[in-house]
């Protein structure tokens, strides 16, 4: 939606998609890292860091000081400032915090309260990939 004429947007760190589910009726907190998708429909209140999506059901609360991932769906609420590639709030998604992306979208209804800023190209911080998750290269000129 808010993306310079004609540009790309950059390749993502990992694949889009859920590998792991926490349900609406489970609460928890800690330190959430590592690669992968993680899809949170009950309440959570930590950090997190993936190398991968992170999805917010309707029913789903984070309180995070600091969200990182490479792509962020926010569906339901989220109090924290949130740092990935791309950050979709939908209809029923609530955002208390700042927004620090380089792909944004919202559907009509969606709540912000804080900053959105938009950089060429995002440094997550979670370091380099690590080899047993780094994507094949194949052969050149194939």
């Amino acid at each position: 939606m808010f993306r310079r004429g004609g540009e790309k947007p950059p390749p993502a760190e990992a694949p889009a998609r859920v590998d792991s589910v926490r349900g609406e009726g489970l609460s928890w907190q800690g330190d959430v890292t590592g690669s992968g998708g993680l899809r949170i429909d009950g309440a959570f209140e930590g950090e997190i860091a993936l190398r991968g999506l992170v999805v917010v059901g309707e029913q789903g609360r984070v309180a995070c000081k600091h969200l990182r991932a490479v792509s962020v769906v926010v569906a339901g609420s989220v109090k924290g400032d949130i740092t990935a590639q791309r950050v979709e709030i939908t209809r029923s998604g609530r955002v208390w915090g700042d927004v620090v992306t380089t792909s944004f979208a919202t559907e009509e209804g969606a709540f912000l309260r804080g900053q959105i800023r938009m950089e060429e190209t995002i440094d997550l911080g979670l370091g380099p990939v690590p080899a047993s998750e780094a994507p094949e290269v194949g052969p050149q000129g194939s």
